[in-house]
Parts: structure tokens; C-alpha cells; sequence
């Protein structure tokens, strides 16, 4: 495998970006007015449904979005928390029939000054989903026009891709997706991958397989009260960079597991920083999920996370769906809503996810927040 640095010139300082948006925290919190306790706290979910939740804090402000399936939406706060009552706009609706259907996972990064959108989509049939490029270069996404770049080629055969993420490590930027190693015949098995960029909407690599489902936790597909597949899935998906406030590490947070069932996990891969990031051996897998359901607090199929930090730059959040009940009625649908918490760092520069969090408990709003 190539190893040959190609450094971006042309993407430049990224503001917050998921792979570092946690990896500098502030020594000591900046003083802020207290506020009444009711105020400054929140209860999960943020929303009523909402799949593959990503959030980014840009400028003062942040950017949500989740999977809407047949359009593009973003939402735009400063109380993170309070994002049900957040302006929203609808920044694209396909009209191309190869990815007009099934639009998934967006995220919205920042660029080099310029905003760039990764979805998934496909032509109605799921088997053929793609990886897909927006860009805009106005200063506030709210503003100006997404135009699509094109489709991002992941290999010479064109297997399924989903859920792609980018982060930049020592002035080299990477993407990192899910896909299939080959067409499935009757067993479907979804993969992490990583690869360098050339640019923003550019493959500067082959593909590297980092992870593959092979641990039993990662393995579950078959959910015996609900909602089943009509073949064998076996899923890591979701992948999500996270650079260690040290320095040390890129952990690469990932679900595994049918979304479907309630065993729906977050397992994490970890590549030193001085490391060949496109060498798979330089990538040690977690033996155990690192976030996972919790019956006890009525919490099921937790995954398909992102990271955040506090407007303060003092916390870091995690991001992510789950439902009140081990039974997906809807099959893969409208029963996922987004879920925010704080999470801490070990002295090993490993995260510390704990366990989720029951609905309705009261939580501290990330500290710095602007209350709207």
C-alpha cells in the first residue's frame, strides 16, 4: 500500500471537526453567569425521531442534521439542546434518479472556509447506495447554494458506501466510510474502510479495510420480536473520528450490530497519531462494545453517534439514536431519536462513554450554552 504523504494545500484549518472537535480542551472553565437550574438543563431526546444525529459547533453556533430520507435539512442554534425549536432549512432535494432515494447519514463540515455535505444515497434499490458531495462557500451554510460535487468512487467496482466522515492528522486529511468488500450474494457484511482524500470530494488512495464484523457482539441480525432482514446482515457502520485531548490517539467510534435489534453498539478502533494511519495493522479494535444498550434505564439500539464540544470548549458530548423499546415496529424507521450526553477521557487518552441515559432525566446543558 502507497504510503506517500499528499498533503491538502487546498483545505487548509478546520474551525471544529469531529476528529479534533474534543481533542483541545481549555485548561479551566471560562467564568459564565448562573443561570436558574431549570434554565440550564435538559431531558433526552431532543427530538421526537431522528436517525443518524451529527452536530458540529462552528463560529458560535451549531449544525445538526440526521437522516430525513428523500431531502437534505439543516438545522442551525446555539442551545444545542434545544433543537426542536431551532431554525431549519431544506438545503437539497435530489432530482438526479441515481441518488434520489434514501438519502442517509449527512454531516456538514467546515472546509477551508467552505461547507462540504457527505450523504449516501441510491437509485431506489439499497444495494446500489453511493457516497455523495455537496459544497458551499458562503461564510453561513444558511446562505448561498449547495451544489453537488459528485460522487465519491471508492473502489473499481463501485461497492455499496455509506456513512462517510472526514478528519485531517498531521496536515493529511482522510475519509473513513462503511462498505461492502464485494456484492452480496446471500450474506451482506458491511466493513470499515479508510482511505487519504486528494480533495474534499477526491479518493487520493485505495481503500483500506480497518474492521470487519467479526466479534459475536457485532454480529447480531436477528431480532426475534420485531422487524427482520430477508438475509444474513452483518454491520459495522457509522464510523466517527475522535482525536484523544493528548494528542495521542484517533479513535474511531463505529456501530455494530442491526440497527434493528437492541443490541445496536458502538464499538471503537484506535490508531496512534505517528502512526501509518493506511496501514491496517496500525488500528487495535476494542474487545468489548464501548457503548451499548441499558435495559435498566429503558435505552435500546444506541448508535450511529457523533461528537460534539460545549460552546465553552470546557466538554465533550456524545451524539446519538436509540429507542424506549427492544421492538422496532417500524423495522429500520421513525422509532430512532437523538440523544446528547456528556462524556469523559481516561488518563490512558481512551474515552469514557458511560452508559445511557434514561429519558426524562434532568441534565446540565454543555457548559457555555446560550440559552435562546
Amino acid at each position: 500500500m502507497r504510503t506517500k504523504k499528499i498533503l491538502l494545500a487546498m483545505l487548509g484549518a478546520v474551525t471544529l471537526l469531529s476528529a479534533t472537535s474534543c481533542g483541545n480542551l481549555k485548561a479551566k472553565k471560562e467564568s459564565t453567569e448562573k443561570a436558574d437550574s431549570s434554565v440550564m438543563t435538559y431531558t433526552n431526546p431532543l427530538l421526537p425521531k431522528g436517525p443518524d444525529p451529527w452536530a458540529l459547533f462552528h463560529d458560535g453556533a451549531y449544525y445538526y442534521m440526521h437522516t430525513m430520507q428523500d431531502s437534505l435539512v439543516l438545522w442551525k442554534t446555539k442551545d444545542i439542546t434545544n433543537i426542536k425549536n431551532a431554525p431549519k432549512k431544506t438545503i437539497w432535494i435530489p432530482t438526479d434518479p441515481t441518488n434520489k432515494h434514501d438519502l442517509w447519514a449527512p454531516e456538514i463540515h467546515n472546509i477551508d472556509g467552505k461547507w462540504y455535505v457527505y450523504y449516501a444515497a441510491d437509485d431506489g434499490n439499497s444495494d446500489n447506495h453511493q457516497m455523495y458531495v455537496l459544497e458551499n462557500e458562503n461564510k453561513d451554510p444558511f446562505e448561498g447554494e449547495f451544489v453537488m460535487k459528485g460522487r465519491i468512487s471508492t473502489d473499481k467496482d463501485n461497492n455499496w458506501a455509506i456513512d462517510g466522515s472526514v478528519f485531517e492528522n498531521k496536515g493529511i486529511w482522510y475519509m473513513v466510510w462503511s462498505g461492502w468488500q464485494t456484492r452480496r450474494v446471500d450474506t451482506e457484511t458491511q466493513c470499515i474502510y479508510i482511505a487519504r482524500l486528494e480533495n474534499p470530494w477526491t479518493l487520493g488512495s485505495e481503500r483500506v479495510l480497518i474492521s470487519m464484523p467479526e466479534m459475536e457482539w457485532e454480529r447480531h441480525y436477528v431480532n426475534e420480536e420485531g422487524w427482520n432482514p430477508p438475509h444474513i446482515i452483518y454491520v459495522n457502520e457509522g464510523p466517527q473520528p475522535l482525536k484523544s485531548p493528548k494528542g495521542k490517539y484517533i479513535h474511531v467510534a463505529y456501530s455494530a450490530s442491526g440497527v434493528w435489534t437492541p443490541f445496536y453498539a458502538l464499538g471503537l478502533l484506535t490508531a496512534s497519531t505517528d502512526s501509518d494511519l493506511l496501514n491496517p495493522k496500525s488500528w487495535k479494535k476494542a474487545q468489548e462494545p464501548v457503548f451499548r444498550q441499558s435495559p435498566e434505564n429503558g435505552v435500546y439500539g444506541t448508535g450511529h453517534n457523533s461528537f460534539f464540544q460545549s460552546p465553552d470548549g470546557t466538554e465533550c458530548y456524545i451524539l446519538y439514536h436509540a429507542r424506549d423499546t427492544q421492538v422496532d415496529p417500524a423495522g429500520m424507521g421513525d422509532t430512532r431519536s437523538p440523544r446528547a450526553q456528556k462524556f469523559t477521557w481516561r488518563e490512558d487518552d481512551y474515552p469514557d462513554f458511560g452508559t445511557p441515559l434514561a429519558i426524562s432525566t434532568p441534565l446540565q446543558k454543555p457548559s457555555g450554552t446560550v440559552v435562546e
